[in-house]
């Protein structure tokens, strides 16, 4: 199914790192917003690596730029079953430099594996690109604890 990117990206000039993921997933497509589906770890990791309580929408995007974090997707549009990145394909992606031209960021994450190579292969640029483990609850491999070690690189960048 082809789907398109309809969530804003979240940032402003004071962002120092950018999170893309890959697409949102079905949940956070219905919800319009990111990583909304209550399984997938994502606002879990960063509750516990700035010990805050992120209840709502509103909470999130505050702590977000408040800690100087950008968040946004890879794709603009792309062809996914369900929310399975391994399915993506016929893609293009989001305009990532629109962000880097306005803020003052010094590293990139992408959290799994389809947004980080996806973007290694697709965009150039002269700043960090780092991977990190999908936090979705279909990564397996990976405890929460283990992601928020894993995630607490961010926190060299702020």
């Amino acid at each position: 199914m082809q789907v398109y990117h309809e969530l804003p990206p979240i940032y402003d000039e004071y962002s120092k790192v950018l999170i893309l993921g890959s697409m949102p997933s079905q949940k956070s497509r219905e919800v319009g917003f990111y990583y909304a589906h209550k399984t997938n770890r994502f606002w879990h990791i960063l509750e516990k690596l700035f010990h805050v309580n992120l209840n709502t929408i509103e909470e999130k995007k505050k702590f977000l730029l408040d800690n100087h974090i950008a968040l946004w997707d890879v794709f603009a549009f792309c062809e996914i079953n369900a929310s399975s990145d391994a399915s993506i394909k016929n893609y293009q992606l989001n305009d990532i430099d629109m962000i880097l031209k306005h803020a003052n960021i010094k590293a990139i994450f992408c959290t799994g594996k389809k947004s980080y190579d996806t973007l290694i292969k697709n965009f150039k640029t002269n700043m960090p690109i780092i991977y990190l483990p999908s936090p979705s609850s279909a990564n397996a491999a990976f405890s929460l604890e283990t992601l928020v070690t894993k995630y607490k690189i961010i926190l060299n960048y702020l």
